[in-house]
């Protein structure tokens, strides 16, 4: 199909989706849009700051003008637009009812057809990545309840994918947000795959979270991204990236799929015994053996975690101090 087809057949598919609104479903006020269905353009938007940018389009943070409400934007250019995973990350984001997936409000083509424009619900908190990031800069790691929290969060949201026949594929810190109080939301389905057999077989994703077995060219399921979420939630336990960092490509995944599975035993900080052996489930090299996410909500440690109550709010507050505004997250959504 050419790249002039699949743009028109997106176009086609934009303009006969209905979305529905999540919004008694998500945290966020805001969540809420037209439940009968909204045909959008620029002008019903006015952009307050752009939160980021790349090779693959930019992301700003807008304002519906009809009312008030404040969205992320996601823009690609259509030439160059992966339009099969577009399609793909549409479709199900239209059709996700689940408070640890990012809301979708709708999607339209704008300057002639030549701008893709995906509109998400706007997490203030940024992504893991971010915080990761600003911890690292004060050399400080993330409290074992609020991992415990995150990770409560995203195995529900894994479990939900898991009940829609779904692999995410691309578990990694910039693929999970935090809202302003501090609920984690997963993102980027445009990699995602449907089970086939409860089994995939394609190469897709960012290799550095990736499960050995993906690595290998093995077939594989959801429990892949639990390996890529235990990887991603290690990673704010620890001050230091997890794997040498002057490893290439091809060196890389050599490492990953000779090396034993990374620890929190030689990490710095009084972490309990239950959540080392959440971690060491998590990246079992063996995937037969590592628990699904709906086994690993009935682990010790997350069992412990959602009786107790956390103020996640009160944490994404300080770790962005906003009361100094400056200190705002740019990268909410990318």
């Amino acid at each position: 199909m050419s790249g002039s087809s699949s743009v028109s057949s997106l176009a086609d598919a934009i303009k006969e989706w209905t979305i529905h609104p999540t919004d008694s479903d998500s945290d966020s006020e805001n969540s809420a849009a037209d439940p009968n269905g909204k045909t959008y353009c620029d002008k019903d938007f006015v952009i307050i700051e752009r939160l980021g940018e790349g090779a693959g389009g930019s992301v700003d943070k807008v304002r519906e003008v009809a009312t008030g409400l404040i969205w992320a934007r996601k823009t690609i250019p259509a030439p160059s637009a992966p339009v099969q995973q577009l399609r793909r990350e549409i479709n199900f984001l239209a059709n996700c009812k689940h408070p640890h997936i990012v809301v979708f409000h709708g999607a339209y083509l704008s300057a002639e057809d030549s701008l893709i424009n995906l509109l998400m619900e706007y997490c203030e908190g940024g992504s893991l990545e971010a915080v990761r990031d600003r911890m690292r800069e004060e050399r400080a790691a993330v409290s074992e309840k609020v991992i415990a929290k995150i990770a409560e969060g995203c195995l529900k949201g894994l479990q939900y994918l898991k009940s829609k026949n779904i692999i995410h594929r691309d578990i990694k810190p910039s693929n999970i947000l935090l809202t302003a109080a501090g609920i984690p939301k997963l993102i980027d389905f445009g990699v995602s795959g449907e089970l086939v057999d409860s089994y995939a077989g394609t190469f897709t994703g960012t290799s550095y979270y990736m499960a050995p077995e993906r690595i290998q060219g093995a077939k594989y399921s959801v429990r892949s991204d639990v390996w890529s979420l235990g990887l991603t939630l290690m990673e704010l336990a620890r001050t230091e990236p997890i794997y040498p960092v002057d490893l290439g490509p091809i060196e890389l995944i050599t490492y990953i799929v000779s090396s034993e599975p990374p620890t929190l035993d030689d990490t710095p900080g009084d972490w309990s015994d239950e959540m080392k052996d959440f971690f060491r489930q998590c990246l079992c090299v063996d995937h037969t053996k590592r628990p699904s996410p709906t086994e690993l909500l009935q682990h010790p440690w997350i069992l412990e975690s959602q009786k107790r109550k956390i103020n996640l709010a009160k944490w994404i507050q300080q770790v962005w101090q906003w009361d100094q505004p400056s200190s705002r997250p740019q990268s909410a959504l990318q």
